[in-house]
């Protein structure tokens, strides 16, 4: 059984937001497919870090996740910040559940054992804090972020997360520091692409191996993690 990784997939099968005209994007729902399913086995587990899907409600989200659930393997998905069909867990799982999508499952103040290693995460927030709000939210997800760790059963601790807690000239020290506190070694992130990925950070700091892995960055491939 192994572990991948993938963020920003932002399919839009029930929106009219397609990414192929963007440089680079070109048939990336084929791309995603064919890659997944190239590498990815039904035993193994791929998380995907946010930036799921363009839908703005369950609506628009069902052709997107009959897509995800039929890829290879199972998903555990946290949110993006333009996740905006993102609701309370119990109406995601209702949703799930409704639509049979068995393969799915939502990280949200939770984690998951996967083979022996423990999968924790959160979306995180902008390194851009600028008002009484932003620093609202970014104490509201290092409360949740904290919340996946606790709940974690084994000592090895992988967190995903949508916002990268550093980039070359920020750092979020809140997020950091949690992810110091509770010995983490790596940790993947998502929310970065085309131009804005020169700023990403893939090296140690702090003795934690940060990795981008938006799916552009990662050629549309998911990326393995264990």
């Amino acid at each position: 059984m192994s572990l991948f990784a993938i963020s920003d997939t932002h399919l839009s099968f029930g929106t009219d937001k397609p990414m192929d005209s963007f440089p680079g994007w070109n048939d990336y729902v084929y791309r995603i497919e064919k890659n997944w399913n190239s590498v990815v086995n039904n035993d193994d587990t791929v998380v995907i870090a946010g930036d799921i899907s363009w839908a703005m409600n369950f609506d628009e989200l069902l052709a997107d996740f009959s897509f995800i659930n039929s890829l290879n393997g199972k998903k555990i998905i946290i949110k993006g910040n333009h996740d905006y069909w993102w609701n309370t867990a119990s109406k995601m799982n209702k949703f799930l559940e409704a639509n049979n999508f068995e393969t799915i499952s939502i990280l949200s103040n939770n984690s998951f054992d996967v083979d022996g290693i423990s999968v924790c995460g959160s979306r995180g927030w902008s390194l851009d804090v600028e008002d009484e709000h932003d620093e609202k939210v970014l104490n509201r997800e290092v409360g949740r972020l904290k919340m996946s760790l606790d709940s974690a059963v084994n000592d090895e601790k992988i967190v995903f997360i949508h916002y990268p807690p550093v980039t070359t000239d920020k750092r979020c020290d809140e997020i950091v520091n949690v992810l110091k506190d509770y010995g983490i070694k790596k940790c993947y992130y998502g929310h970065l692409h085309g131009v804005a990925a020169k700023f990403a950070v893939d090296d140690e700091i702090d003795g934690i191996k940060f990795s981008l892995i938006s799916c552009d960055r990662l050629g549309f491939m998911p990326k393995l993690i264990r």
